[in-house]
């Protein structure tokens, strides 16, 4: 049987479900569903010059890669590499022809360092450092059991705070996306990223199958939104963050904790079984919220770089 790599089919079913497969499988504590794998290979900014591969066996889809430019960095050269492969197909070559194929696109796109995350698991730490990654820091995944844990009560909201779902913004979202351009900026990690595009925002995120406009949270003051939480959810019963943050001038109140206790009374009120979220390693306020929370970490990941020429 022959493994072959090729370009993901946004509009077949079987590509994106297969997609979606690979990736449940491989990373359990991430959503992925068809649509969303459809939307990604569809929305992605095309400065990004997002190539989403597929690793074929006897026309079944075995591994993925997700392939693009960090275009929403300020520092160019810098491309991202994903690659993960169904655990019971492992041995079969797909993990480096996916990776000999995205190395060669990225490069002819002008990237000259490759950031990629890895299972901290031997197996895939040694794939990476055979192929001349270097690795970094870590970041752990965490999960919650909605159905069997007791969440901590709701805390108290602060006078002059008004709690609102991003449902409440449907008609002008802008609030929302000036709140997640400055909360990214302080996200810990490897690349500065920096959200300037409203409409591309709208296209991306905004639109995206799995955000749970109901589930999301936030914190206002005068009206605007000031932290929140943001919820994802795939149709199944599970439930993931997106995102929690705080704007700079409003630190410091409890506002991301009380936005993202409120979202997950509100998931499992909705009978939703089993929440995910994604810490750095390095980010000890939210690490602090989510062992609060009852979150206990499930799987670790080492970012992995590697510079080319």
């Amino acid at each position: 049987m022959t493994v072959i790599v090729r370009d993901l089919r946004p509009d077949v079913p079987a590509d994106t479900e297969g997609f979606a497969r690979v990736r449940r499988l491989a990373l359990p504590y991430i959503l992925f569903t068809s649509d969303s794998v459809r939307h990604n290979a569809v929305h992605v900014p095309a400065e990004a010059r997002y190539r989403p591969l597929v690793a074929e066996e006897d026309g079944e889809v075995i591994g993925t890669a997700q392939v693009h430019l960090a275009h929403d960095s300020a520092e160019p050269g810098q491309g991202l590499v994903n690659i993960y492969v169904r655990p019971d197909r492992t041995g079969r070559g797909a993990g480096g022809l996916l990776l000999r194929a995205a190395e060669e696109h990225l490069t002819a796109e002008g990237a000259t360092r490759l950031f990629t995350w890895v299972l901290d698991e031997p197996a895939h730490r040694a794939f990476a450092e055979r192929h001349g990654y270097r690795s970094s820091r870590s970041s752990h995944f965490l999960r919650l059991d909605l159905a069997g844990a007791a969440l901590p009560a709701l805390p108290e909201t602060p006078a002059g705070v008004e709690l609102r779902t991003a449902a409440d913004f449907a008609n002008d979202p802008r609030p929302l996306f000036e709140l997640d351009t400055e909360t990214m900026r302080d996200e810990p990690g490897d690349i500065d990223v920096e959200y300037t595009d409203y409409d591309a925002w709208i296209e991306q995120y905004w639109k995206h199958p799995l955000l749970d406009r109901d589930l999301t949270v936030a914190a206002c003051v005068d009206g605007r939104p000031v932290a929140f939480s943001v919820a994802y959810t795939d149709g199944g019963g599970r439930y993931s963050t997106a995102m929690t943050g705080t704007a700079r001038a409003h630190r410091g109140r409890g506002l991301a904790k009380l936005a993202k206790t409120h979202s997950l009374h509100r998931a499992r009120a909705a009978g939703l079984t089993e929440a995910f979220t994604g810490n750095d390693a390095g980010n000890d306020p939210m690490i602090a919220i989510n062992k609060w929370l009852g979150y206990e970490i499930c799987a670790t990941e080492v970012r992995h770089v590697r510079e080319l020429g």
